[in-house]
């Protein structure tokens, strides 16, 4: 193994990890933020809202995938979710097994509510980078993603 190919496999490992601590704070300040609103909120119920807020009409298995979820561990936060009244869960006309999830308005205004306070952060976060830096590093992070498939 090369010398190079050695530092590029450490470098991308060092980024792994500073995402994922990234992504620790951001949570927890995201949480501290949801607890003041509503301490029975959880950072997982917001995230599952807040991909239905783009994403509204994906099934249970789609949300797992995209939060990094199992399946029993999403049935749980979608059956406490529809419980509140901030999702349903929608035949889908094709196939009745297949569940789609979609907001209620009250899920809604939870979400209209919360996220200009995870934007904020992110922005903070953000600090002085231009938006090319951020493009850029976003490419980079998606295009090692797919490298991984």
């Amino acid at each position: 193994m090369s010398a190079n190919h050695n530092t590029i496999s450490e470098l991308a490992l060092e980024l792994g990890l500073a995402m994922g601590e990234m992504k620790n704070r951001l949570r927890q300040k995201i949480q501290a933020k949801i607890n003041e609103y509503d301490p029975d909120l959880s950072f997982e119920l917001i995230e599952i809202m807040g991909l239905l807020s783009r994403n509204d009409g994906i099934n249970q298995q789609e949300i797992g995938i995209k939060v990094s979820k199992d399946k029993s561990s999403i049935t749980y936060l979608i059956n406490s979710l529809v419980k509140r009244e901030f999702v349903q869960r929608i035949e889908n006309k094709n196939d009745r097994r297949n569940k789609q999830i979609y907001l209620t308005d009250k899920g809604k205004q939870i979400v209209e509510t919360v996220y200009p306070w995870a934007l904020e952060l992110y922005e903070k976060a953000a600090g002085d980078f231009s938006e090319n830096e951020i493009k850029n590093a976003l490419l980079l992070v998606k295009k090692m993603t797919t490298n991984l498939e």
